[in-house]
């Protein structure tokens, strides 16, 4: 028996969810239809792909095996059509794309509506997360991240530059003093919005200087919006993303604190796409990373 996309579909839907019916619901056919594709498919490669000993479903040894082998498959079979659909003028078909919350509220949702104008048969679906996600369960095109360091199996792409700042509110540094050169940040309530005990130290660069400080503070968040917001409201000298903070340091609410120091965070300068290699190549895609970059400075 020939192997089909539909068999093939089946075994990755069973697979990713644990779920003959969870996997029905997500291609859209009922559970017999599902246990009967694995069948086939069972008969095709001649090896047993789910353990059916227990109440869970279980792969195999040669279901582990194999999965990675039908998840390629899939992914070929998709680019092969989406090359067919690239030779038409107008792109079309679904981006689903996932960013970091602050920095897809800020400034990627403000970009995005000018994408879509220049292509109308174009659809985002946009999912708004600080969480890691995986780009093949949960069928991410194109993940915008902090991180510089993805798996090795992905492509990444530059496609926005970030710039850091340290900034605080005028009244917190009438009260406390502003500090002049990096080792004084030692003596005020420092904020960042993540939270490991390496975390307690920042490096600052000036030029080929570079000088790292050991910061304390009483305010911790996991969220870069809510550390601006205790900046503003005087808690203390917060690192920021300077797309957060940028119209109250114009205005005035915040104060740029030893503005020749450039901060040096884990998360780098840039925003990365990351995604398939078979997925990046699609036109769509391509479109779009090029849109950003353009927009980004990256």
């Amino acid at each position: 028996m020939a192997l089909s996309t539909d068999m093939l579909a089946a075994f990755v839907g069973v697979a990713e969810h644990r779920s003959v019916s969870a996997a029905g619901a997500d291609l859209g056919v009922g559970k017999s239809v599902i246990s009967k594709r694995i069948a086939q498919l069972e008969a095709a490669v001649g090896a047993t792909l789910f353990s059916r000993s227990t109440r869970k479903v279980a792969l195999t040894p040669a279901g582990e095996a194999y999965l990675g082998f039908a998840r390629r498959a899939l992914a070929e079979v998709a680019s092969a059509q989406e090359r067919l659909r690239e030779l038409r003028v107008e792109l079309t078909g679904q981006i689903r794309l996932t960013a970091p919350v602050s920095w897809g509220q800020r400034v990627l949702a403000k970009r995005l509506p000018d994408f879509l104008r220049l292509h109308p048969s174009v659809e985002i679906e946009l999912l708004l997360s600080d969480r890691v996600m995986d780009i093949a369960y949960e069928r991410i095109d194109i993940a915008l991240r902090w991180t510089t360091f993805p798996s090795p199996e992905l492509t990444t792409v530059a496609v926005a530059g970030i710039e850091w700042v340290i900034a605080a509110a005028p009244g917190y540094l009438a009260a406390a003093g502003t500090p002049l050169v990096p080792a004084e940040l030692g003596d005020h309530s420092c904020m960042c919005y993540w939270r490991e005990s390496s975390d307690d130290a920042w490096l600052l660069a000036a030029g080929a200087e570079r000088e790292q400080v050991r910061v304390r503070g009483r305010y911790h968040a996991n969220n870069p919006e809510a550390v601006c917001d205790a900046a503003l409201g005087g808690l203390g000298v917060a690192l920021l993303p300077r797309y957060l903070c940028d119209d109250a340091l114009a205005d005035g609410r915040l104060v740029h604190v030893l503005p020749a120091w450039t901060p040096q965070t884990k998360f780098g300068t840039v925003i990365t796409a990351v995604g398939t290699p078979e997925r990046m190549r699609f036109a769509r895609n391509q479109a779009l990373l090029a849109f950003l970059r353009e927009a980004g400075g990256a």
